[in-house]
């Protein structure tokens, strides 16, 4: 399986601490287990890393992570 991230998924994921960042990419590694839930009213799915949450989709053998951040702020546009 192929993951590609996003701009803001890079961003997010170098202002994190090592051990943060390590437990978040370790987690998308892992796909599709773990707390895997699809989003209702849009697109996509979510990933829950404790206080994280990543916003993914997937396009046949390709996981497109398009967005990593706090839990209160992930779903805000």
């Amino acid at each position: 399986m192929e993951i590609a991230y996003s701009k803001q998924a890079i961003k997010f994921l170098k202002k994190q601490d090592v051990p943060t960042r390590k437990r978040i990419i370790t987690a998308i590694e892992n796909l599709p287990y773990g707390d895997v839930v699809k989003l209702q009213n849009r697109s996509g799915y979510r990933l829950r890393v404790g206080d994280y949450r990543v916003i993914f989709d997937k396009d046949g053998n390709v996981v497109l992570v398009e967005k990593i951040d706090n839990r209160g702020q992930v779903y805000k546009d």
